[in-house]
């Protein structure tokens, strides 16, 4: 089996949720897969926020006003969708069906709130969600500490969260302990690879095994 699998027009693609509270390596192993796949795409998201300098829309985020976004929630066009801040965020769900239609996977980094509102969706059927456990807790704070991104009341506040996202670990497809981020990645890769052959991924699945029971008919 090649390292690499790519996009497929024989199958579909997947919707691939990766959660995990801040500093458990989620993002580091979300990079580390597209760069195994760069057939990989993130979801880009769509925002009612104006854009900050050197975003580029379509690219960063999907750009739009307050009544766009609520219609495309309304017209149930929003795959999932959040108010933070004043401002709306979401996933549109017209690209990410296109994109699984064309047997191209698309890779959602979301919290499990995110999380649900996808897998009750109308692509709930291809959706591989993995949540990213740490180690341990002492081992998250270190990790939080040692990138150096952010000051101790930050680290305070994302340590408190933490726990209410582990909390949800069990509405996950597969769970994984990153206490090794290379085994992490590697189990990641085994479980995208599975996930790409099951019957539900293969829509030219029933046309090949009725074409098998015409010959079995016909035989002699």
């Amino acid at each position: 089996m090649p390292d690499k699998l790519g996009s497929d027009t024989n199958r579909r693609g997947l919707l691939i949720i990766l959660s995990s509270p801040s500093g458990a390596g989620k993002s580091t192993l979300a990079r580390r897969l597209m760069a195994w796949d760069d057939s990989l795409r993130f979801s880009v998201s769509a925002t009612t926020r104006a854009p900050r300098p050197g975003e580029v829309d379509g690219v960063d985020y999907r750009f739009m006003d307050d009544s766009a976004f609520r219609g495309l929630v309304t017209d149930g066009q929003m795959l999932e969708h959040a108010h933070v801040f004043g401002n709306f965020y979401g996933s549109p769900l017209a690209p990410v069906s296109e994109a699984i239609d064309a047997g191209r996977d698309v890779l959602f980094d979301i919290d499990w709130q995110g999380a649900q509102q996808i897998q009750k969706s109308v692509l709930a059927p291809h959706v591989l969600s993995i949540f990213i456990l740490p180690p341990s807790i002492g081992e998250l704070r270190r990790r939080l500490e040692t990138r150096g991104q952010d000051g101790q009341d930050v680290i305070a506040k994302r340590m408190m969260k933490s726990w209410d996202e582990i909390s949800h670990w069990d509405g996950y497809d597969y769970v994984l302990i990153n206490d090794n981020l290379d085994a992490t990645e590697a189990k990641l890769k085994t479980i995208i690879a599975a996930e790409r052959m099951k019957a539900a991924q293969q829509p030219d699945l029933m046309r090949h095994v009725h074409s098998l029971q015409s010959e079995f008919e016909d035989m002699p």
